[in-house]
């Protein structure tokens, strides 16, 4: 069974997050905008996670979030 990716992109603001999302055919798509507070990442990543295996990674490793489903 092929594993899915879905990449995470997080533009993070004084007040707000702008978010969007890859997915592994090369679909891109803008989710808007979250308040830049820790309840709404942990929201946002309970809902693109949900029933996947996420890892997080840094842009220092040049890579993003991303969550593995089957």
């Amino acid at each position: 069974m092929q594993k899915k990716v879905r990449f995470l992109g997080l533009d993070v603001h004084a007040e707000t997050i702008a978010v969007a999302v890859a997915e592994q055919d090369g679909e891109v798509r803008s989710l808007g905008v979250i308040p830049n507070r820790a309840e709404s990442v942990r929201k946002l990543i309970r809902m693109l996670c949900a029933g996947r295996i996420c890892e997080p990674a840094t842009k220092r490793d040049r890579r993003a979030m991303f969550c593995i489903g089957s």
